[in-house]
């Protein structure tokens, strides 16, 4: 993803973001690790009189599938398919009480990708108004790191505005984070999913305050997290601890292709950020194409993945979330000529045909599995705002690519 650059800070703003004072937290309702390792749903029940919105539904009923939209990687047609997506999903999320969550903030990264990509407002204006609302403040939850999804996008926001209101609350809530002393039983980011969540936020207030510490952080809980969750013989990541043990019907360990593409998401927009000499970012390239090139291998003939990376056989249904996650990862690689072209191009191509495939007439995206720590079940018209925040990231990302042609 093309995150916007800023190379020179005023002496003000610059000033003005140091002298926020750490904020004090008590460590116990910001703990870095959980009781358990059951599914992160991260779902609450709604503060006050307000209903708990809803990131999405499985319609039994979805209607018919889109007819007039074209799948050929040229910006026009990546152009139309997003903007219909993402005009679905806007009036939904408009229609609720605006959310903080993982799932939603996933969702505004994809708005602010698409407000960019297609040049309209709306989508980032939708996002300016639920940072608004909170103040621009995050939320305080047992799974900390996906407090700073959300994050990414108030710091996109900011980039534009340059509003100091708009990232110091934030800046705060990393900090505490930062200050928590290590648990060298369980990492900070001891599932894959927060490795999508927290390192770009972190890597993004780093390179907007100049502040190394942020990245320091990042380079010490990320290399916990691979320690424990990388397999270096498949090129995967489990979910969590727990399913380092666990196999599919086939024998197969469980590599859950959602989890993957969390990582590979993160891993981009890490590197996106990353200062070319950090000490960890020729790792972090190695680990994009190790894990690329396992991907690559085991994308199935309709261009997308299944739940299960092992045992496709066992999921009928493609995974959409977890493809477009990839697609994301890859077509940002090849873009930064961490890929080859020659290799990848055809994969994110093949990709993105198959994700229009399961685009609606009235633009609901489809073979979304819905929250969740691992393969399972789901509807063709299974449709979560994730989901669409993720394809609207390889939108995007893809529309980026065909633009620059380097190839």
């Amino acid at each position: 993803m093309r995150w916007v650059r800023r190379t020179l800070w005023t002496a003000g703003l610059a000033v003005g973001l140091m002298a926020v004072p750490m904020g004090r937290l008590d460590s116990a309702c910001f703990a870095q690790q959980a009781t358990s390792s059951k599914p992160v749903t991260n779902s609450k029940p709604a503060t006050s009189s307000e209903p708990a919105p809803s990131p999405g539904d499985q319609a039994a009923d979805p209607g018919p599938l889109a007819v007039d939209l074209s799948p050929a990687l040229h910006s026009k047609q990546i152009r139309v398919a997003m903007r219909r997506v993402a005009d679905w999903e806007l009036p939904r999320v408009e229609s609720q009480p605006p959310s903080r969550d993982w799932d939603f903030g996933t969702l505004d990264i994809g708005f602010m990708a698409a407000s960019r990509t297609l040049g309209d407002g709306r989508y980032s204006r939708y996002v300016a108004s639920v940072g608004d609302h909170f103040a621009w403040k995050l939320e305080r939850t047992m799974y900390p790191a996906h407090d700073f999804a959300i994050a990414q996008a108030f710091m996109e926001v900011y980039s534009s505005s340059h509003k100091e209101e708009q990232i110091a609350p934030l800046r705060r809530q990393y900090d505490d984070a930062v200050a928590l002393p290590d648990d060298p039983e369980k990492p900070a980011w001891w599932w894959s999913d927060a490795l999508f969540m927290a390192p770009p936020a972190g890597a993004e207030l780093s390179a907007i305050t100049g502040d190394p510490t942020y990245n320091g952080y990042i380079d010490r809980e990320w290399s916990a997290a691979e320690k424990v969750l990388y397999d270096r013989q498949k090129h995967l990541f489990s979910r969590d601890a727990s399913y380092l043990g666990k196999h599919e019907k086939n024998g197969e360990k469980v590599f859950w292709s959602r989890g993957n593409g969390w990582v590979m998401g993160g891993l981009v927009r890490v590197l996106a950020r990353l200062p070319s000499d950090d000490p960890l970012r020729p790792h972090y390239i190695a680990l994009l194409r190790e894990m690329a090139a396992e991907v690559a291998s085991l994308q199935g003939s309709d261009g997308l993945w299944r739940p299960g990376l092992l045992d496709a056989a066992s999921y009928p249904l493609p995974e959409v979330s977890g493809s477009a996650l990839f697609t994301y990862a890859l077509a940002w690689g090849i873009d930064h000529r961490m890929l080859d072209a020659e290799t990848y191009l055809p994969v994110v191509e093949k990709a993105w045909v198959g994700m229009v495939a399961h685009i609606y007439q009235d633009g609901r995206l489809g073979c979304i599995q819905p929250e969740g720590e691992a393969p399972a079940a789901y509807q063709p018209g299974s449709s979560y705002n994730f989901g669409v925040g993720a394809f609207l990231l390889a939108g995007s990302e893809l529309d980026t690519l065909q633009e620059h042609k380097h190839w």
